[in-house]
């Protein structure tokens, strides 16, 4: 079984003729230089299953989630945190590499999510903070790294791109959400009625973003050769991507009052249209995926252990609840509620089996730690 604590795909990709520093020898200190950079999308996961729950009456899975995704949340910050100060080589190595960089988008979805998931419980303050540090973080991502691929003029090939890409959609569309969802509690009128639009705007770019890395996407499944380690759990995130789309767009029609009002009316009939073909895209990726486990796990045998990476699979399969009840109540199509009353279920196995898998993951390798300093 690989370990933990082994370096990221992230950590361990080549950039340029780079030569990357020797692992920290210490497990902990090893664990930090390494540190995935999509690692949070634990707190996506934990997140979004937490708002799911909660939406569909599972009220102890969902505090028992959102106690995880608070505790996840908090200490990758502090793991993020001292990666850069500490093992600055590693980290600014994992932002020079675009198909690494990407990741990073993680955390501002990961921010977003647990902001919606506060403001469920009404705790208004605290969302619009993460709401305002998940903003600055996705302004210096989505205009830092195309400037930083553009002046060092690395362009990434079609065998760099994979699934991780559309965590770019994730995250512009997580603020979208939060910017909707925040506006009827906005503490000023500027803001109530500035806040529709930004969600409007975001909604847009994530949608155009999404059709522009889909078509590169699929060019890179169809046109090159896909190994099983490169067929992950990041590819699930092109489903996720489109089901956090339809929440968004979810979340501007559900608004009213002022000038959302009008901005609702006239966009409705868009909105609802273009949202139940996203439902419907959303919905063909998923027997596809399963497919591609099967090919990766079954017939290839790649090794079945615990990666950072699943948890990126697990989000999409939360999301898919999430998207499926909140169009289908804002729309009023009754058969999407169904679909959700049934898919939570494979969102909190799926984040129950990738939880108990991380767990024994660590434990193992900290029995094999002390088993070797003995």
């Amino acid at each position: 079984m690989p370990d933990w604590t082994r370096p990221s795909q992230a950590a361990a990709s080549k950039s340029g003729n780079r030569r990357m520093p020797a692992p920290p020898a210490g497990l902990l200190a090893r664990a930090l230089a390494t540190l995935d950079s999509g690692y949070f999308a634990w707190v996506m996961a934990s997140g979004i299953v937490s708002v799911g729950t909660d939406l569909l009456g599972f009220r102890v899975f969902s505090q028992v989630s959102l106690g995880v995704t608070i505790f996840a949340f908090l200490l990758l910050v502090a793991a993020y945190a001292i990666r850069f100060i500490s093992f600055s080589a590693w980290a600014l190595e994992s932002l020079r590499d675009p198909t690494t960089a990407m990741a990073y988008f993680t955390v501002v979805a990961g921010t977003d999510v647990l902001a919606v998931r506060f403001l469920m419980a009404g705790h208004t303050t605290v969302a619009l903070g993460l709401g305002m540090a998940a903003a600055i973080i996705w302004l210096v991502l989505t205009y830092g790294l195309p400037w930083s691929i553009v002046a060092r003029a690395h362009r990434p090939v079609l065998a760099e791109f994979n699934g991780t890409w559309l965590v770019w959609v994730v995250g512009t569309q997580s603020l979208a959400i939060i910017a909707a969802g925040l506006t009827p509690h906005a503490p000023s009128d500027w803001l109530a009625t500035g806040l529709p639009i930004v969600a409007i705007c975001l909604w847009g770019i994530g949608v155009m973003l999404y059709l522009i890395l889909i078509v590169i996407v699929f060019l890179r499944l169809l046109v090159i050769e896909v190994t099983p380690a490169e067929m992950g759990p990041a590819y699930w995130i092109a489903m996720g991507a489109m089901a956090i789309s339809i929440r968004a767009a979810a979340g501007i029609l559900a608004l009213h009052g002022g000038h959302a009002a009008t901005y609702v009316a006239e966009l409705r009939p868009f909105l609802v249209g273009l949202s139940v073909v996203f439902w419907s895209f959303a919905t063909w990726w998923i027997p596809l995926l399963i497919l591609f486990g099967i090919w990766r796990y079954l017939v290839r045998g790649y090794s079945r252990a615990y990666e950072p990476r699943l948890w990126s699979m697990v989000f999409p399969v939360g999301m898919y609840t999430v998207a499926s009840y909140t169009l289908g109540k804002a729309a009023g199509f009754g058969f999407m509620v169904s679909v959700a009353r049934a898919w939570v279920w494979a969102g909190m196995i799926a984040w129950v089996v990738v939880l108990v898998l991380m767990v024994i993951a660590m434990v193992r390798a900290l029995g094999r730690r002390g088993g070797s300093s003995a």
